[in-house]
Protein backbone atom coordinates (compact mmCIF):
# COMPACT_ATOMS: atom_id res chain seq x y z
CA UNK A 1 0.00 0.00 0.00
CA UNK A 2 1.35 3.72 -1.13
CA UNK A 3 1.55 5.88 1.28
CA UNK A 4 -0.88 8.80 -0.81
CA UNK A 5 -3.18 5.69 -0.84
CA UNK A 6 -6.48 6.84 1.19
CA UNK A 7 -6.25 5.01 4.94
CA UNK A 8 -10.60 4.22 4.92
CA UNK A 9 -11.01 2.80 1.14
CA UNK A 10 -8.15 0.68 1.96
CA UNK A 11 -9.68 -0.38 5.37
CA UNK A 12 -13.12 -0.75 3.57
CA UNK A 13 -11.64 -3.07 0.98
CA UNK A 14 -9.72 -5.12 3.34
CA UNK A 15 -12.85 -5.93 5.91
CA UNK A 16 -14.93 -6.36 2.48
CA UNK A 17 -16.86 -10.02 2.21
CA UNK A 18 -15.39 -10.90 -0.79
CA UNK A 19 -12.18 -10.59 0.07
CA UNK A 20 -12.11 -13.63 1.94
CA UNK A 21 -13.32 -14.68 5.90
CA UNK A 22 -10.11 -14.20 8.32
CA UNK A 23 -9.92 -13.78 11.40
CA UNK A 24 -8.20 -10.29 11.43
CA UNK A 25 -10.79 -9.07 8.00
CA UNK A 26 -13.70 -10.13 10.16
CA UNK A 27 -12.68 -8.18 13.29
CA UNK A 28 -12.48 -5.22 10.85
CA UNK A 29 -15.86 -5.63 9.51
CA UNK A 30 -17.40 -6.20 13.35
CA UNK A 31 -15.43 -2.86 14.44
CA UNK A 32 -17.31 -1.11 10.88
CA UNK A 33 -20.95 -2.80 12.33
CA UNK A 34 -20.15 -1.53 15.39
CA UNK A 35 -19.11 2.12 15.21
CA UNK A 36 -21.50 2.48 12.30
CA UNK A 37 -24.89 0.76 14.35
CA UNK A 38 -23.58 3.01 17.01
CA UNK A 39 -23.04 6.61 15.35
CA UNK A 40 -26.02 5.95 13.53
CA UNK A 41 -28.45 4.69 16.63
CA UNK A 42 -26.84 7.88 18.44
CA UNK A 43 -28.29 10.56 15.69
CA UNK A 44 -31.79 8.69 15.58
CA UNK A 45 -31.65 9.27 19.41
CA UNK A 46 -30.34 12.89 18.94
CA UNK A 47 -33.62 13.72 16.67
CA UNK A 48 -36.17 12.11 19.14
CA UNK A 49 -36.01 8.45 17.37
CA UNK A 50 -35.41 4.91 18.84
CA UNK A 51 -31.79 3.84 18.46
CA UNK A 52 -32.87 0.83 16.54
CA UNK A 53 -34.06 2.78 14.00
CA UNK A 54 -29.84 4.11 13.26
CA UNK A 55 -29.00 0.42 13.63
CA UNK A 56 -31.03 -0.42 10.86
CA UNK A 57 -30.47 2.11 8.80
CA UNK A 58 -26.53 1.34 9.36
CA UNK A 59 -27.24 -2.33 7.78
CA UNK A 60 -29.11 -0.80 5.09
CA UNK A 61 -26.10 1.47 4.10
CA UNK A 62 -23.40 -1.00 4.62
CA UNK A 63 -24.88 -4.08 2.97
CA UNK A 64 -24.96 -5.73 -0.49
CA UNK A 65 -26.63 -3.03 -2.04
CA UNK A 66 -24.97 0.18 -1.23
CA UNK A 67 -21.69 -0.28 0.12
CA UNK A 68 -21.20 -3.96 0.08
CA UNK A 69 -19.61 -4.28 3.00
CA UNK A 70 -22.11 -6.73 4.93
CA UNK A 71 -23.56 -9.63 3.82
CA UNK A 72 -26.04 -11.07 6.15
CA UNK A 73 -25.77 -14.30 4.82
CA UNK A 74 -21.29 -14.31 6.02
CA UNK A 75 -22.04 -17.70 8.15
CA UNK A 76 -19.60 -16.07 11.51
CA UNK A 77 -22.25 -12.67 10.68
CA UNK A 78 -25.04 -14.82 10.54
CA UNK A 79 -24.26 -16.81 14.13
CA UNK A 80 -23.36 -13.62 16.09
CA UNK A 81 -26.50 -11.80 14.55
CA UNK A 82 -28.65 -14.95 15.90
CA UNK A 83 -26.59 -14.32 19.19
CA UNK A 84 -27.50 -11.14 19.22
CA UNK A 85 -31.38 -11.76 18.90
CA UNK A 86 -30.85 -14.61 21.94
CA UNK A 87 -29.74 -12.38 23.97
CA UNK A 88 -32.31 -9.60 23.06
CA UNK A 89 -34.94 -11.96 23.79
CA UNK A 90 -33.59 -13.20 27.16
CA UNK A 91 -32.84 -10.22 28.31
CA UNK A 92 -36.86 -9.37 27.43
CA UNK A 93 -37.70 -11.90 29.35
CA UNK A 94 -35.83 -11.05 32.16
CA UNK A 95 -37.78 -8.01 32.54
CA UNK A 96 -41.14 -9.68 32.15
CA UNK A 97 -43.26 -10.10 34.59
CA UNK A 98 -44.93 -13.67 33.85
CA UNK A 99 -47.35 -13.06 36.28
CA UNK A 100 -48.73 -9.29 34.67
CA UNK A 101 -48.21 -11.30 31.49
CA UNK A 102 -50.76 -14.29 32.00
CA UNK A 103 -53.09 -11.15 33.39
CA UNK A 104 -53.40 -9.42 29.97
CA UNK A 105 -53.21 -13.57 28.09
CA UNK A 106 -56.50 -13.34 26.95
CA UNK A 107 -55.99 -9.71 25.00
CA UNK A 108 -53.10 -10.91 23.71
CA UNK A 109 -53.99 -14.05 22.32
CA UNK A 110 -56.79 -11.64 20.67
CA UNK A 111 -54.62 -9.64 19.24
CA UNK A 112 -52.76 -12.57 17.95
CA UNK A 113 -55.30 -14.67 16.32
CA UNK A 114 -56.27 -11.63 14.75
CA UNK A 115 -53.24 -10.13 13.70
CA UNK A 116 -52.27 -13.57 12.30
CA UNK A 117 -55.47 -14.21 10.30
CA UNK A 118 -56.54 -10.63 8.78
CA UNK A 119 -53.22 -9.96 7.20
CA UNK A 120 -53.06 -13.84 5.94
CA UNK A 121 -56.57 -13.40 3.90
CA UNK A 122 -55.61 -9.90 3.21
CA UNK A 123 -52.25 -11.00 1.48
CA UNK A 124 -53.32 -13.70 -0.15
CA UNK A 125 -56.65 -11.92 -1.79
CA UNK A 126 -54.39 -8.80 -2.98
CA UNK A 127 -51.71 -11.34 -4.62
CA UNK A 128 -54.52 -13.23 -6.34
CA UNK A 129 -55.86 -9.50 -7.53
CA UNK A 130 -52.51 -8.67 -8.52
CA UNK A 131 -52.89 -12.13 -10.86
CA UNK A 132 -50.25 -14.13 -8.49
CA UNK A 133 -50.22 -18.08 -8.68
CA UNK A 134 -52.44 -19.96 -5.72
CA UNK A 135 -49.33 -21.25 -4.23
CA UNK A 136 -46.96 -17.74 -4.46
CA UNK A 137 -49.94 -16.11 -2.79
CA UNK A 138 -50.13 -18.55 0.45
CA UNK A 139 -46.08 -18.03 0.92
CA UNK A 140 -46.53 -14.05 0.66
CA UNK A 141 -50.00 -14.50 2.95
CA UNK A 142 -48.04 -16.47 5.25
CA UNK A 143 -45.07 -13.11 5.40
CA UNK A 144 -47.45 -11.09 6.32
CA UNK A 145 -48.96 -12.98 9.59
CA UNK A 146 -45.66 -12.65 12.35
CA UNK A 147 -44.76 -9.52 14.20
CA UNK A 148 -40.83 -8.91 14.72
CA UNK A 149 -40.76 -9.43 18.48
CA UNK A 150 -37.05 -8.41 18.38
CA UNK A 151 -37.93 -5.06 17.28
CA UNK A 152 -41.51 -3.85 19.13
CA UNK A 153 -40.33 -5.17 22.32
CA UNK A 154 -36.72 -2.88 22.11
CA UNK A 155 -38.70 -0.11 20.87
CA UNK A 156 -40.77 -0.23 24.27
CA UNK A 157 -38.03 -1.72 26.42
CA UNK A 158 -35.59 1.86 25.03
CA UNK A 159 -38.95 3.93 25.74
CA UNK A 160 -39.22 2.49 29.12
CA UNK A 161 -42.72 1.26 28.38
CA UNK A 162 -42.27 -3.09 28.57
CA UNK A 163 -44.34 -3.28 31.57
CA UNK A 164 -47.31 -1.29 30.39
CA UNK A 165 -50.07 -2.77 30.08
CA UNK A 166 -49.90 -2.02 26.00
CA UNK A 167 -46.57 -3.22 26.01
CA UNK A 168 -47.18 -6.55 27.72
CA UNK A 169 -50.05 -7.07 25.15
CA UNK A 170 -48.10 -6.28 22.20
CA UNK A 171 -45.24 -8.62 23.61
CA UNK A 172 -47.58 -11.18 24.59
CA UNK A 173 -49.18 -11.13 20.92
CA UNK A 174 -45.91 -11.28 19.26
CA UNK A 175 -44.38 -14.08 20.71
CA UNK A 176 -48.08 -16.15 20.20
CA UNK A 177 -47.72 -14.66 16.77
CA UNK A 178 -43.98 -16.06 15.95
CA UNK A 179 -45.03 -19.41 17.86
CA UNK A 180 -47.85 -19.39 15.45
CA UNK A 181 -45.38 -18.77 12.71
CA UNK A 182 -43.62 -21.38 13.03
CA UNK A 183 -46.90 -23.50 12.52
CA UNK A 184 -48.06 -21.76 9.68
CA UNK A 185 -44.33 -22.27 7.86
CA UNK A 186 -44.41 -26.14 8.56
CA UNK A 187 -47.57 -26.19 6.71
CA UNK A 188 -46.02 -23.64 3.87
CA UNK A 189 -43.09 -25.68 3.73
CA UNK A 190 -44.96 -28.60 2.76
CA UNK A 191 -46.86 -27.16 0.62
CA UNK A 192 -43.59 -26.10 -1.13
CA UNK A 193 -42.53 -29.53 -0.99
CA UNK A 194 -45.99 -30.86 -2.80
CA UNK A 195 -47.17 -32.50 0.10
CA UNK A 196 -50.64 -31.91 1.38
CA UNK A 197 -51.05 -30.92 4.88
CA UNK A 198 -52.34 -33.15 7.39
CA UNK A 199 -54.97 -32.34 10.23
CA UNK A 200 -52.70 -34.63 12.48
CA UNK A 201 -49.49 -32.91 11.14
CA UNK A 202 -50.70 -29.57 11.76
CA UNK A 203 -51.83 -30.35 15.23
CA UNK A 204 -48.69 -31.92 16.18
CA UNK A 205 -46.76 -28.51 15.33
CA UNK A 206 -49.45 -26.34 17.14
CA UNK A 207 -48.57 -28.58 20.50
CA UNK A 208 -45.10 -28.73 20.26
CA UNK A 209 -44.84 -25.12 19.70
CA UNK A 210 -46.93 -24.10 22.63
CA UNK A 211 -46.16 -27.34 24.92
CA UNK A 212 -42.40 -26.30 24.87
CA UNK A 213 -42.98 -22.62 26.03
CA UNK A 214 -45.25 -24.09 29.14
CA UNK A 215 -43.41 -26.80 29.81
CA UNK A 216 -39.99 -24.82 30.19
CA UNK A 217 -41.70 -22.21 32.52
CA UNK A 218 -43.00 -24.56 34.63
CA UNK A 219 -40.54 -27.25 35.18
CA UNK A 220 -37.48 -24.28 35.04
CA UNK A 221 -39.45 -22.40 38.01
CA UNK A 222 -39.72 -25.40 39.83
CA UNK A 223 -35.84 -25.92 39.64
CA UNK A 224 -33.58 -23.12 38.61
CA UNK A 225 -34.38 -20.93 41.63
CA UNK A 226 -33.12 -23.79 44.06
CA UNK A 227 -30.45 -24.09 41.53
CA UNK A 228 -28.93 -20.41 41.17
CA UNK A 229 -29.28 -20.20 45.23
CA UNK A 230 -26.56 -22.96 45.33
CA UNK A 231 -24.76 -21.09 42.80
CA UNK A 232 -24.92 -17.73 44.50
CA UNK A 233 -23.44 -18.98 48.10
CA UNK A 234 -20.60 -21.08 46.07
CA UNK A 235 -19.62 -18.82 43.60
CA UNK A 236 -19.07 -15.14 42.67
CA UNK A 237 -21.55 -12.96 41.19
CA UNK A 238 -19.79 -12.98 37.55
CA UNK A 239 -20.89 -16.75 37.37
CA UNK A 240 -24.57 -15.64 38.01
CA UNK A 241 -24.54 -14.11 34.74
CA UNK A 242 -22.26 -16.97 33.03
CA UNK A 243 -25.03 -19.28 34.15
CA UNK A 244 -28.23 -17.77 33.29
CA UNK A 245 -26.43 -17.55 29.71
CA UNK A 246 -26.00 -20.74 29.39
CA UNK A 247 -29.46 -21.57 30.21
CA UNK A 248 -30.39 -19.37 27.46
CA UNK A 249 -28.59 -21.14 25.42
CA UNK A 250 -29.51 -24.59 26.27
CA UNK A 251 -33.16 -24.03 26.64
CA UNK A 252 -32.75 -22.34 22.57
CA UNK A 253 -31.02 -25.08 21.63
CA UNK A 254 -33.81 -27.11 23.40
CA UNK A 255 -36.71 -25.01 21.49
CA UNK A 256 -35.31 -25.89 18.23
CA UNK A 257 -34.69 -29.04 18.60
CA UNK A 258 -38.54 -30.03 19.40
CA UNK A 259 -39.54 -27.91 16.28
CA UNK A 260 -39.74 -24.15 18.35
CA UNK A 261 -37.54 -20.93 17.80
CA UNK A 262 -34.43 -20.12 19.48
CA UNK A 263 -36.04 -16.94 20.53
CA UNK A 264 -38.78 -18.70 22.16
CA UNK A 265 -35.97 -21.09 24.34
CA UNK A 266 -34.62 -17.81 24.62
CA UNK A 267 -37.72 -16.11 26.38
CA UNK A 268 -38.46 -19.00 28.75
CA UNK A 269 -35.40 -18.24 30.00
CA UNK A 270 -35.76 -15.19 31.00
CA UNK A 271 -39.44 -15.66 31.96
CA UNK A 272 -38.25 -18.36 34.29
CA UNK A 273 -34.76 -16.29 35.67
CA UNK A 274 -37.20 -12.73 36.18
CA UNK A 275 -38.96 -13.68 39.71
CA UNK A 276 -35.88 -14.88 41.43
CA UNK A 277 -33.69 -13.19 43.91
CA UNK A 278 -30.40 -12.81 41.36
CA UNK A 279 -32.77 -11.19 38.52
CA UNK A 280 -31.22 -7.34 38.54
CA UNK A 281 -27.38 -9.40 38.89
CA UNK A 282 -27.97 -11.82 36.01
CA UNK A 283 -29.46 -8.85 33.89
CA UNK A 284 -26.50 -6.29 34.40
CA UNK A 285 -24.11 -8.88 33.27
CA UNK A 286 -26.33 -9.95 30.17
CA UNK A 287 -26.99 -5.85 29.09
CA UNK A 288 -22.96 -5.30 28.82
CA UNK A 289 -23.30 -8.33 25.97
CA UNK A 290 -26.29 -7.10 24.77
CA UNK A 291 -24.55 -3.78 24.09
CA UNK A 292 -22.30 -5.52 21.82
CA UNK A 293 -23.92 -8.77 20.12
CA UNK A 294 -27.77 -7.10 19.92
CA UNK A 295 -26.92 -3.94 17.77
CA UNK A 296 -25.27 -6.84 14.91
CA UNK A 297 -28.45 -8.46 14.91
CA UNK A 298 -30.17 -5.36 13.65
CA UNK A 299 -27.50 -4.23 11.17
CA UNK A 300 -27.92 -7.85 9.65
CA UNK A 301 -31.64 -7.87 8.83
CA UNK A 302 -31.50 -4.07 7.71
CA UNK A 303 -28.34 -5.31 5.39
CA UNK A 304 -30.81 -8.41 4.01
CA UNK A 305 -32.70 -5.54 2.16
CA UNK A 306 -31.88 -5.16 -1.60
CA UNK A 307 -32.70 -1.54 -2.17
CA UNK A 308 -31.56 -1.89 -5.73
CA UNK A 309 -35.02 -4.45 -6.24
CA UNK A 310 -37.50 -1.36 -5.58
CA UNK A 311 -36.75 -0.13 -9.54
CA UNK A 312 -39.23 -1.94 -10.93
CA UNK A 313 -42.91 -0.64 -11.48
CA UNK A 314 -44.44 -4.09 -10.78
CA UNK A 315 -42.43 -4.45 -7.96
CA UNK A 316 -43.46 -1.27 -6.58
CA UNK A 317 -47.07 -1.95 -7.09
CA UNK A 318 -47.05 -5.40 -5.58
CA UNK A 319 -45.32 -4.01 -2.66
CA UNK A 320 -47.03 -0.89 -2.10
CA UNK A 321 -50.48 -3.01 -2.04
CA UNK A 322 -48.96 -5.59 0.24
CA UNK A 323 -47.41 -2.93 2.78
CA UNK A 324 -50.95 -1.42 2.72
CA UNK A 325 -52.34 -4.88 3.92
CA UNK A 326 -49.55 -5.71 6.35
CA UNK A 327 -50.07 -2.27 7.85
CA UNK A 328 -53.94 -2.32 8.20
CA UNK A 329 -54.14 -6.05 9.46
CA UNK A 330 -52.09 -5.53 12.43
CA UNK A 331 -53.39 -1.84 13.07
CA UNK A 332 -56.90 -3.53 13.00
CA UNK A 333 -55.53 -6.72 15.37
CA UNK A 334 -54.70 -3.42 18.29
CA UNK A 335 -58.53 -3.00 18.11
CA UNK A 336 -59.63 -6.88 18.68
CA UNK A 337 -59.83 -7.28 22.31
CA UNK A 338 -62.40 -4.78 23.05
CA UNK A 339 -63.19 -5.35 26.55
CA UNK A 340 -59.68 -4.11 27.37
CA UNK A 341 -58.92 -0.78 28.54
CA UNK A 342 -56.01 0.45 27.28
CA UNK A 343 -54.23 2.40 24.21
CA UNK A 344 -55.69 0.65 21.31
CA UNK A 345 -53.29 2.83 18.71
CA UNK A 346 -49.97 2.20 20.53
CA UNK A 347 -51.20 -1.55 20.57
CA UNK A 348 -52.00 -2.15 16.93
CA UNK A 349 -48.74 0.06 15.83
CA UNK A 350 -46.58 -2.11 17.59
CA UNK A 351 -48.06 -5.12 16.00
CA UNK A 352 -46.80 -3.38 12.53
CA UNK A 353 -42.88 -4.67 11.81
CA UNK A 354 -42.08 -7.75 10.23
CA UNK A 355 -38.25 -7.68 10.27
CA UNK A 356 -36.51 -10.40 10.77
CA UNK A 357 -39.78 -12.82 10.87
CA UNK A 358 -41.31 -11.31 7.20
CA UNK A 359 -37.46 -12.10 6.00
CA UNK A 360 -37.57 -15.61 6.88
CA UNK A 361 -40.35 -16.35 4.93
CA UNK A 362 -39.89 -14.66 2.07
CA UNK A 363 -36.61 -16.02 1.95
CA UNK A 364 -37.40 -19.56 2.01
CA UNK A 365 -39.99 -19.09 -0.45
CA UNK A 366 -37.41 -17.88 -2.78
CA UNK A 367 -35.11 -20.35 -1.76
CA UNK A 368 -37.91 -23.21 -3.08
CA UNK A 369 -38.48 -21.50 -6.11
CA UNK A 370 -41.83 -20.57 -5.18
CA UNK A 371 -41.26 -16.97 -5.44
CA UNK A 372 -39.88 -15.03 -7.73
CA UNK A 373 -37.32 -12.23 -7.95
CA UNK A 374 -40.07 -9.50 -8.13
CA UNK A 375 -42.23 -11.31 -5.60
CA UNK A 376 -39.28 -11.70 -2.88
CA UNK A 377 -38.45 -7.52 -3.43
CA UNK A 378 -41.83 -7.11 -2.75
CA UNK A 379 -42.25 -8.59 -0.12
CA UNK A 380 -38.91 -6.97 1.00
CA UNK A 381 -40.63 -3.36 0.69
CA UNK A 382 -43.32 -4.63 2.73
CA UNK A 383 -40.76 -5.85 5.51
CA UNK A 384 -38.58 -2.73 4.92
CA UNK A 385 -41.55 -0.11 5.42
CA UNK A 386 -43.61 -1.92 8.13
CA UNK A 387 -39.94 -2.13 10.13
CA UNK A 388 -38.49 1.38 10.13
CA UNK A 389 -42.15 3.14 10.13
CA UNK A 390 -43.13 1.23 13.60
CA UNK A 391 -40.63 2.50 16.19
CA UNK A 392 -41.00 6.62 15.24
CA UNK A 393 -44.54 5.99 15.51
CA UNK A 394 -44.48 4.17 18.91
CA UNK A 395 -42.18 6.76 20.02
CA UNK A 396 -44.63 9.71 18.87
CA UNK A 397 -47.29 8.47 20.31
CA UNK A 398 -46.00 6.65 23.80
CA UNK A 399 -44.74 10.11 24.35
CA UNK A 400 -47.57 12.42 23.48
CA UNK A 401 -49.44 9.74 26.15
CA UNK A 402 -46.97 10.88 28.66
CA UNK A 403 -47.19 14.28 28.11
CA UNK A 404 -51.09 14.52 28.47
CA UNK A 405 -50.77 12.00 31.43
CA UNK A 406 -48.69 14.22 33.50
CA UNK A 407 -49.89 17.71 32.31
CA UNK A 408 -52.90 17.44 34.32
CA UNK A 409 -51.27 16.13 37.63
CA UNK A 410 -49.72 19.12 37.09
CA UNK A 411 -53.13 21.13 36.45
CA UNK A 412 -54.48 19.41 39.65
CA UNK A 413 -50.90 20.38 41.49
CA UNK A 414 -51.56 24.11 40.24
CA UNK A 415 -55.15 24.43 41.35
CA UNK A 416 -54.12 22.98 44.85
CA UNK A 417 -50.86 25.04 45.64
CA UNK A 418 -53.93 28.53 44.63
CA UNK A 419 -56.73 27.16 46.59
CA UNK A 420 -53.81 26.84 49.78
CA UNK A 421 -52.56 30.34 48.94
CA UNK A 422 -56.25 31.72 48.99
Amino acid sequence: MSATQPVLPALLAFAAPDAGISVERFLLLLAVILISAKILGELAEHIGQPAVIGELLAGVLLGPSVVGLVDPTLPPLHLIAEIGVVLLLFGIGLETDLERLLRVGAAAFTVAVVGVLLPFVLGYGVSRVLNLAVLPAIVIGAALTATSVGITARVFSDLGELKSPEGQIVLGAAVIDDVIGLVILAIVSDLVAGNAPSVMGVARATAVAFGFLAAAVFIGRLIVPWLFRLIARTSKEHTLASMALALAFVLAVLASQVGSALIVGAFAAGLVLAPTEHAHTIERGIIRLANVFVPIFFVAVGAAVDVRTFGSRDVVIVGVALTAVAIVGKFAAGWAPVWVRARKTVIGVGMIPRGEVGLIFAQAGLAAGVLNAGEYSALMLMVLVTTFMAPPLLRRLLTKAAVTTVQPQLDESAVGEMTTEA
